[in-house]
């Protein structure tokens, strides 16, 4: 990882534009085995029967404590801490001043005093910067991902069980009803003699549990779960169809941190953050402005989180952005077949051909976008696109103009990028249109997403 600051290659580069277009970074990769059977049908397996996900090796572990850990994290998050006690979870949201995203992660209360922040490192990066600043009585020790973590394993195993007999072998495993937990919220359970905690989340409209304890527990829950799951139906995911997950939640997993503007305290955390934490930017969006590539959390379906009940950094700017309608809403593209089948196609014919389209995840930068369009004009964002065996469709998650967020307004998204970057999963290619109709998201989970 580069040590030197995102500071001093801004200025060796002259644009943030320029500098993650051609960063050698790749996008967020899942470090477990590929596929134990292959994608399609585990991506089955959370609809129809119990799908188990190693969450242990791809996210990033802050485990925050002290008087003040509370604090820290309410000062930095969009979010309301009312109510927020011991035993719960959170999506936290943070932007930067001028109101526009930094990143999201979730936030475990473990307990007083006690807290867990686990997601992609752009949230992360930002609370770790704001507590090294200084004012908070905490410490913080970090565990990271898998590839970068420098040596032993993580401090905690995850597992995460989703589908609809995953409550039924829960049961069975721990030998015991499934506690009655609000979504969001955390359990217990006893499983091969080691407690294991659990937040209740779900999946494709599906219940399920998101399981954690010490890693020197996981094998032994691992067996157990393996074990019990042949009654239940019970499929390993591997990381192919894992990446896809989100596609059908709905949820944007790694938006380009708006940390490229004016403000001091934006300055000061350039030159604070290391280039090697700062992601890669691909796509069609083209613009020389950076700022084109930012989002809010409107724009990406956080509306409804942000509480203006205390103080954070970005108020101001959000209280403003909240007294018109939102202009972007979040939807799913669904892609055209014909448009994607010719796009494939190309690779089998004299080139250069349209850009590769990897399957089943087809994100090939940190932070992707690409432009969707009406009449040639520039309407929204793609963010995340990828392949869904379960319907048969290539789509993405975008963000687009609340105007057109209607299901079946037709749309047209641009693939590839012009000029071609220096990344090294890109090839030489021109960019072609695909046709896209609007649909809800969350897509797969329809209005059943959170039920419960």
């Amino acid at each position: 990882m580069s040590s030197e600051s995102l500071a001093s290659a801004l200025a060796r580069a002259g644009s943030p534009v320029e500098l993650l277009r051609n960063l050698a970074f790749p996008p967020s990769t899942f470090p477990v085995r590929p596929e134990f059977t292959n994608w399609r049908s585990e991506q089955r397996a959370w609809l129809e029967s119990c799908a188990l996900l190693d969450q242990s090796h791809h996210m990033t572990d802050l485990f925050v404590e002290g008087p003040d850990a509370l604090r820290l994290f309410s000062d930095l998050a969009v979010n309301t801490f009312a109510g927020f006690g011991p035993g719960k979870a959170k999506q936290f949201v943070a932007v930067g001043p001028d109101g526009h995203l930094i990143g999201d992660a979730i936030l475990f209360h473990l307990d007083e005093g006690s807290f867990d922040l686990v997601g992609h490192p752009m949230a992360i990066d930002w609370v770790t910067f704001h507590l090294e600043r200084g004012g908070y009585d905490a410490r913080a020790e970090r565990d990271d991902n898998s590839i970068v973590r420098r040596s032993g394993p993580p401090k905690l195993y995850r597992y995460e069980l989703q589908g609809p007999t995953s409550l039924a072998l829960l049961e069975q495993v721990s030998g015991s009803p499934v506690p009655d937990a609000r979504f969001f919220s955390m359990a217990e359970f006893t499983i091969a003699g080691r407690r294991a905690r659990a937040l209740r989340h779900g999946m494709a409209g599906q219940p399920g549990f998101e399981l954690f304890g010490p890693w020197e527990d996981g094998e032994a829950v691992l067996d157990a779960l393996v074990g019990a799951g042949a009654d239940h139906g019970l499929v390993r995911v591997g990381a192919k169809a894992y990446s896809t997950a989100n596609l059908g939640s709905g949820w944007v997993p790694a938006p380009l941190p708006a940390i490229f503007g004016d403000d001091p305290l934006l300055a000061e955390y350039r030159d604070w953050l290391p280039l090697g934490k700062v992601g890669s930017l691909g796509g069609s969006l083209g613009s020389p402005d950076i700022a084109d590539y930012y989002l809010t959390p409107y724009d990406v379906g956080y509306g409804k989180t942000i509480r203006f009940d205390h103080d954070f950094v970005g108020r101001a700017a959000l209280e403003e952005m909240g007294r018109s309608a939102p202009p972007r809403t979040k939807v799913t593209l669904v892609w055209d077949a014909d448009d994607v089948t010719a796009a494939v196609g190309s690779l089998y014919r004299p080139g250069p051909g349209a850009k590769y389209i990897e399957m089943p995840k087809a994100r090939y930068a940190t932070h992707h976008e690409d432009e969707v369009l009406v009449d040639g004009q520039r309407v929204g964002i793609s963010l995340d696109c990828g392949y869904l065996a379960n319907e048969r469709q290539m789509v993405s998650l975008a963000t687009v103009d609340t105007a057109l967020a209607e299901p079946g307004t037709e749309v047209t998204v641009v693939w590839g990028e012009d000029p071609v970057s220096a990344k090294p999963a890109v090839e030489p290619h021109v960019q072609v249109q695909i046709r896209a109709v609007v649909a809800p998201a969350p897509y797969d989970a329809r209005d059943t997403y959170r039920a419960g």
